[in-house]
């Protein structure tokens, strides 16, 4: 299975769009998406506090699967259930199931409301998923995990340790998810399984239920398990504010794991079940947007293809051409040449402007024009006097620059407000283009 990974933790893109990328994530090898709703998820009763208030309705994830089913896409919904669960504890009325009272990360697991919460939002969730198979339970990354006084207090009293309490909430989701909904299976993330013994994994039997993303396979022969999955990345890998997604990289992230997927079959009986291409789009909840969707096509592409390819052959690079309607890409330089055709096409060409030039042109107005540092310099402003022979030398060249880029910028909102909820849109243009454009706007205003 070859999985792309939508999470909706930032920049979650509207139905419609979905509607144009599901037929190429198929047309270029994907045969399933992982989808990381989180507040999109439209939660209802006890739970509704949970939602953003654009979420997606009841129609949207009806809407969401038809279209899956309609390209031979398997849905997967993620549910974190241990760690990363800011969208939750950050509510007022949860914090009290927080592992450490300052930190809206991680659940404390020895409070039984702890497991009743999960268990009506995983409900909700397959609920509206009964087509789905597969559930991914996340459990990556569960920060602070033994340091509240309750995990102090166990492990004191179990002889017990970080491990066998992480495995121990681990087993009652999965206790639940098992008699709950038969035959479902469970995938999580394994980077809180690699600092477990072997022993304590055999003795859990995890295993058997539950297929992990993973370099230290021998540990999970070892263990007991009989099928793995790895997880790559085509974006959001690269800096939590990165804008501009760098292709090279992202293919080098799959030809390594190609690699690995050569030594499994020494490994037998393990078995590899899977590929899961991960698309963050913010590191935490918290955190600001990393690559938008449409830019990183270009590298999903290219990612997807070298997997179904065994490396990026010509064959795929063919490929990856006719389907994003490029003329050609340059790996190192992370471009593309040509106008391409595919979904979000603009807002990549604009990004990539707003990425090249936006920052440094109007800096470049500032810096380097020695009549503005010379007879218009943040000293003449603040007390706003100056000689208008020095101000007209460059007041027309500034006047353009900032016509252009303020009818630039509008295209680019119309754009993103096409893919995008206001949210984004807003948060988006707060992070990559205010903080540049305000100054030239300053500028003006003060010119005039």
């Amino acid at each position: 299975m070859r999985l792309v990974h939508l999470d909706l933790k930032g920049a979650a893109p509207r139905v419609s769009y979905l509607e144009q990328v599901f037929p190429l994530l198929s047309q270029l090898g994907a045969n399933g998406v992982l989808i990381e709703y989180e507040d999109m998820f439209p939660f209802k009763g006890e739970l509704e506090i949970l939602r953003s208030p654009y979420a997606y309705s009841e129609e949207d994830i009806e809407r969401i699967q038809q279209l899956a089913e309609q390209h031979k896409l398997e849905v997967v919904p993620l549910v974190q259930t241990f760690g990363h669960v800011e969208f939750i504890l950050k509510h007022e009325k949860y914090q009290h199931l927080r592992e450490v009272e300052r930190f809206p990360n991680s659940f404390n697991p020895h409070i039984p409301d702890t497991l009743a919460l999960l268990k009506s939002i995983l409900s909700q969730v397959i609920e509206k998923h009964r087509r789905s198979t597969w559930i991914h339970i996340g459990a990556d990354e569960v920060f602070h995990l033994g340091e509240g006084m309750d995990s102090k207090n166990w492990m004191s009293h179990n002889k017990g340790d970080v491990g066998t309490m992480y495995l121990k909430h681990i087993k009652e989701v999965l206790g639940f998810l098992t008699a709950q909904y038969w035959g479902l299976r469970v995938l999580m993330w394994d980077d809180m399984l690699r600092k477990i013994s072997v022993g304590a994994l055999r003795v859990a039997l995890v295993a058997r239920a539950c297929p992990a993303a993973v370099p230290f396979l021998t540990k999970y022969v070892e263990s007991g398990f009989e099928a793995v999955w790895f997880a790559s990345a085509f974006k959001g890998t690269t800096g939590p504010a990165q804008a501009w997604t760098p292709l090279s990289y992202h293919l080098k992230n799959h030809l390594s794991w190609l690699k690995v997927m050569q030594a499994v079959p020494r490994l037998a009986p393990l078995r590899l079940q899977g590929v899961v291409l991960t698309g963050w789009q913010r590191y935490d909840h918290y955190s600001v947007l990393c690559e938008l969707l449409p830019v990183s096509i270009p590298s999903l592409a290219i990612c997807l293809q070298t997997l179904v390819n065994g490396g990026f052959t010509e064959e795929a690079k063919r490929k990856v051409l006719d389907v994003l309607g490029l003329e050609g890409v340059q790996l190192e330089q992370s471009t593309c040449e040509g106008r391409g055709a595919f979904p979000g096409v603009e807002i990549y060409h604009m990004v990539q402007q707003v990425n090249g030039h936006l920052k440094e042109s109007i800096l470049k107005a500032q810096e380097e024009d020695s009549a503005i540092k010379g007879w218009f310099s943040p000293y003449h402003r603040k007390h706003q006097f100056g000689n208008p022979r020095n101000m007209e030398s460059f007041g027309s060249k500034v006047l353009k620059l900032h016509e252009d880029w303020e009818s630039f910028v509008r295209d680019l909102r119309a754009q993103l407000e096409r893919i995008y909820f206001p949210d984004t849109v807003e948060e988006w243009m707060e992070e990559n283009v205010n903080p540049y454009l305000d100054q030239l706007r300053d500028l003006v205003r003060d010119y005039r």
